[in-house]
């Protein structure tokens, strides 16, 4: 085990958190902690930003460029503001070091980087192009020539970190991994505390019930299973008839568990969640703790930290009253539009929520957004009745375009490159009933209790009852016209709306628009939250973008983001469910005490079993610890290790040719390897993994294809000239090659002579010159 790199990279975290919680006083004073848990990423931005924009130069330069901004806006911030709270770092730096140091613990047990199971090869590929890199953007490791035609932002993130830290790429990977899910649970945990503090609700309870939800927890299909499990075989038999799921995975018994399941539990077709069987038609529905337990480092993992940081901008601005208007459009064009540019190059899919996040919050702060014009406009203006709740929403319109146009010029680089050829297509199959409860339940349930309990304060037991049964009614009927989504999410999105827009709701439909500038409100920023996840939950049950896989990649990305900000917005709900929910009525008193601490328990307990299972699984089946993410090649094949790790030892970037196309496995009986010598050292092959035809379209793809089989095998003309036109140095034959192509020729040219040779596997040098 490598304790040595673990503590330099710990120790490189915390001081960046500590330089960064500087710099991050001056983006949150209203804060509780003054944004100490945003200190990591808001140095990290300060760090990517100067790299991304002068790497088109150099690389070495952009990163020691960011180094001295961050230092000097420090030293500026600390001269304004002060120094950071010493008791406030040391709570954050520990949540901090758990969290990361849980996420070492799991990678050290299993840190293989292997093509199946996810899509490790692309993220490792793409790190060891950028450690490889002089300059902007990288070449694309599977499409030797091109710039990478993906979103690389976060290997960057973590490639300037292995580059400060001097760690080897095998190393790196598992290192920044542990770094991304730390900078995401501590996130949680200061934005939380953070809304809890605002409202008056017990800070520390929220914000360990949102790290826990968010970095803990997982979706109720690993309950069912288990509870199923529990229940007498033929009572649980019968109920799995009825409902006509097939018992399997942990319902059928705990030495049936796998990790797996329980992030596909959503069909697009007839199916069911209490078993695993591969299909096309599974959606993928991740939470945190599988991604993290899966170990891609992938962007819809790397970016959900700076999403909350995203958040917590939009909560600063919240927060900030209408006589500082400078201040707010700071936040809202000054650093909110160079955060939604990194997102953009990170994850794309997050490039649009962080303006929504910023729209809703425009719309709801109590500062009125007309301050944020000139005078004489704003004072044109209506502010009253539907006319000014029209006026409102749509200057939040306004700000979330003049967001998503500033981060576009942030990112120009990256739009610049190639695009993918994808289409935005409409009604998808949509998510049952049961399938919806599964995934989202452990958030919906508390957020309905929560916004019923809001309706009793502002109009009575009697009146809130009525509208529970209303809104119970109107989720059943959408249910049976196939819109569960409509019925269960609308009622939340209305009720947050108008508690987020009216400071005490009235019998008069006339007074609920009316918001007066800092008004006493029954809800806060969590209000916001729920809003934007679910109006991300809903969206993705009328629209997607069309792949050959259905809305599957639509609702990955996309339900990842609404777990991250429904995990944050669940701590301040529950926490004020179990400490301020106080009906009038002393017998209502004691039964909601007990009633709101029950479910807290059972949310708790019942979330927690997934990691129960999933963790004492993989240490069950782990071998000797390590960090390296490559030390199983010579276990599991030893026939191309020591080439592999030969290519890996080469300067620079030359070249490879290797069997194509490649897929998900290392290799196959038709000799589709995986791209392996490419996706493992960073050099690029003229043609790699089929994603390449997503990336590109599939006639550039398979153009190349055509070119590769020619080079092991086509006439001697045709493979000296395709050999120029790639610029090949080395050309690699494996069992993959050997299997694919049924006579390789190419060594008998002038000028391709053995350069390595190792197990089964013999390399090539191209002299270009003697071709």
């Amino acid at each position: 085990m490598e304790y040595g790199l673990v503590a330099l990279w710990l120790a490189l975290y915390l001081l960046l958190g500590y330089v960064g919680a500087t710099v991050a006083a001056a983006l949150f004073p209203r804060f509780a902690d003054r944004g100490v848990a945003f200190g990591v990423p808001v140095a990290l931005v300060v760090l990517w930003l100067a790299t991304y924009l002068l790497g088109r130069v150099s690389i070495t330069a952009g990163v020691w460029v960011g180094v001295a901004l961050l230092v000097v806006a420090a030293w500026l911030t600390a001269d304004r503001f002060g120094t950071v709270d010493g008791r406030a770092y040391a709570e954050v730096a520990a949540v901090f070091t758990v969290a990361f140091l849980l996420v070492v613990w799991i990678r050290a047990l299993d840190p293989a980087i292997v093509p199946i199971g996810g899509e490790k090869f692309l993220d490792y590929g793409l790190l060891k192009s950028l450690l490889r890199a002089d300059s902007l953007p990288p070449e694309d490791m599977w499409f030797a020539g091109e710039p990478v035609a993906y979103y690389y932002g976060g290997h960057l993130l973590a490639a300037i970190l292995t580059r400060l830290t001097g760690t080897a790429g095998q190393y790196a990977y598992n290192l920044a991994l542990a770094g991304f899910y730390a900078i995401l649970v501590t996130a949680a945990y200061g934005l939380a505390g953070a809304v809890a503090a605002d409202r008056g609700v017990p800070r520390r309870l929220a914000a360990g019930l949102a790290a826990f939800f968010v970095g803990v927890a997982s979706n109720l299909s690993t309950p069912v299973k288990f509870l199923v499990w529990v229940l007498p075989s033929g009572l649980s038999r019968s109920l799995a008839d009825a409902a006509g799921y097939e018992v399997g995975g942990l319902a059928a018994g705990p030495d049936r568990f796998s990790y797996w399941s329980a992030s596909r539990v959503i069909t697009d077709e007839a199916g069911d969640f209490a078993t695993y069987e591969p299909s096309a038609a599974l959606v993928i529905d991740e939470f945190p703790l599988f991604a993290w337990l899966n170990g891609d480092l992938h962007a819809h993992m790397m970016s959900t930290g700076f999403l909350l940081l995203a958040a917590a901008l939009c909560f600063s601005y919240y927060q900030t009253p209408a006589v500082e208007w400078r201040r707010r459009l700071a936040l809202l064009f000054g650093a909110l539009p160079a955060l939604a540019g990194f997102v953009a190059v990170t994850n794309t899919w997050s490039f649009p929520s962080v303006a929504g996040l910023a729209m809703l919050t425009v719309a709801a702060a109590p500062a009125d957004p007309r301050t944020l014009l000139p005078t004489g406009v704003a004072g044109r203006l209506r502010i009253d009745g539907v006319t000014g709740e029209g006026i409102r929403v749509g200057l939040a319109v306004a700000v979330a375009v003049c967001i998503l146009a500033l981060g576009l010029l942030w990112s120009l680089p990256f739009w610049l490159g190639a695009a993918s050829g994808r289409e935005v297509a409409v009604l998808p199959d949509r998510t049952n009933l049961a399938e919806f409860l599964a995934v989202h339940g452990a958030f919906v349930v508390p957020f309905w209790l929560y916004f019923y309990a809001q309706t009793g304060r502002a109009v009575g037991t009697r009146e809130a009852r009525i509208v529970g049964l209303a809104a119970v009614a109107f989720a059943a009927l959408a249910a049976t016209a196939d819109l569960v989504a409509v019925g269960v999410l609308l009622p939340l999105l209305v009720g947050a709306w108008l508690f987020a827009r009216s400071p005490t709701l009235s019998r008069s439909i006339d007074a609920l628009p009316a918001l007066a500038d800092g008004g006493d409100r029954p809800v806060e920023f969590e209000a916001v939250l729920v809003m934007a996840g679910a109006g991300l939950a809903l969206l993705v049950e009328f629209v997607f973008v069309r792949e050959n896989v259905g809305r599957m990649n639509t609702v990955f990305k996309t339900y990842m983001q609404v777990w991250i900000l429904w995990g944050v917005a669940v701590g301040p709900v529950l926490a004020w469910l179990v400490t301020r929910w106080r009906p009038a009525a002393e017998r209502r008193r004691a039964w909601t005490t007990h009633g709101t601490r029950a479910l807290l328990a059972v949310l708790v307990v019942s979330t927690s079993l997934y990691g129960v299972f999933a963790l004492s699984a993989h240490a069950d089946a782990a071998g000797e610890p390590t960090l390296n993410g490559t030390a199983y090649l010579d276990r599991t094949h030893p026939e191309e290790a020591e080439a592999i790790r030969w290519l890996d030892r080469r300067e620079g970037r030359p070249t490879l040719v290797t069997a194509a196309p490649a897929g998900y496995e290392w290799e196959t009986a038709e000799g589709k390897g995986a791209s392996a010598p490419a996706s493992l050292t960073g050099l690029p092959t003229v043609a790699g993994w089929f994603h390449e035809a997503q990336y590109r379209n599939d006639s550039v793809y398979q153009r190349r294809v055509e070119d590769v089989a020619i080079i092991y095998s086509g006439p001697a003309a045709e493979q000296r000239r395709l050999l120029e036109r790639y610029d090949v140095q080395y050309v690699y034959v494996g069992p993959a090659e050997r299997s694919r192509y049924e006579r390789v020729t190419v060594d008998r040219l002038a000028g391709v002579s053995v350069a390595a040779r190792g197990g089964d596997v013999v390399i090539y040098r191209v002299d270009q010159s003697e071709l």
